[in-house]
């Protein structure tokens, strides 16, 4: 199957270059919407799902092929060969701005900027790094998403989206979450809470931004400071914005951290 239909790949605006959107954990494309109209005038927006999630092709699944973010990578990187990209202007959210990350490493002559929206190299404390969970907060976490996938997706969503009064919000990922394939969302949950991805950081040529939020309970504050640290050619931006989704939660602020760095 091509990469195109597997990952359910959408294509809109009327540039030449192209901009390639990826979603977050539980997500699908449609969490762009806010974000992608400001750039349709002038760039090529590409977006897909990650298979597991919104409309990909699940069928093609197997932990086996799907054991590392760096799988998910490799269907980004065949994304871009299938269309003939070049100088790719990579947007990912949380899990998937790692994900840009190893991509960009693998086949660097995709991509011309990398823009990160809340991405965390590694979730776990470890010695001289805070990465906001502690192993048992995370042995935890997977525990509960083991045993009871949407009771854990009701509680864990307002959590993510940091913002109780725009209830709406919470409740669209909690759906969002909700329609996720079950056992892709459990698998995808241990590789993405379990990875360290520190090493690869400096391994890292494109230029980058790196977004992050003030209140985000999954990548806090000092996560974005180590990134900066240990990511060259990268620029740092604290956003007023709360929580960990601020293409939904305060896309207009957003939108002018993207387009400045561009």
């Amino acid at each position: 199957m091509n990469a195109l239909k597997r990952n359910n790949v959408t294509i809109l605006g009327k540039g030449e270059t192209p901009m390639l959107f990826a979603h977050g954990y539980g997500c699908d494309q449609n969490m762009w919407r806010f974000i992608t109209p400001a750039f349709e005038e002038d760039y090529k927006i590409v977006l897909f799902d990650h298979v597991g999630f919104g409309k990909a092709d699940t069928s093609v699944y197997t932990l086996e092929r799907y054991s590392s973010l760096q799988s998910y990578a490799v269907d980004i990187l065949e994304i871009c060969e299938e269309l003939n990209l070049k100088d790719v202007i990579f947007v990912g959210h949380s899990v998937s701005a790692m994900i840009g990350v190893l991509a960009s490493i693998l086949a660097p002559d995709y991509f011309s900027k990398l823009v990160l929206i809340g991405p965390s190299p590694r979730y776990i404390n470890d010695e001289n790094y805070e990465g906001g969970f502690t192993q048992e907060g995370i042995d935890s976490l997977l525990e509960s998403l083991d045993s009871d996938y949407l009771s854990w997706s009701a509680a864990i969503a307002p959590v993510i989206m940091g913002n109780p009064q725009k209830a709406e919000l919470s409740q669209e990922l909690t759906q969002s979450f909700c329609r996720s394939n079950v056992e892709v969302a459990k698998d995808f949950a241990r590789i993405t809470f379990l990875s360290d991805n520190r090493a690869d950081l400096p391994n890292v040529k494109t230029p980058a931004l790196i977004l992050q939020c003030t209140d985000d309970v999954i990548a806090p504050l000092p996560v974005g400071k180590y990134m900066h640290e240990h990511l060259p050619s990268s620029s740092f931006k604290v956003l007023n914005a709360t929580g960990h989704c601020p293409n939904l939660s305060a896309p207009e602020e957003t939108i002018s951290a993207i387009k400045e760095f561009l």
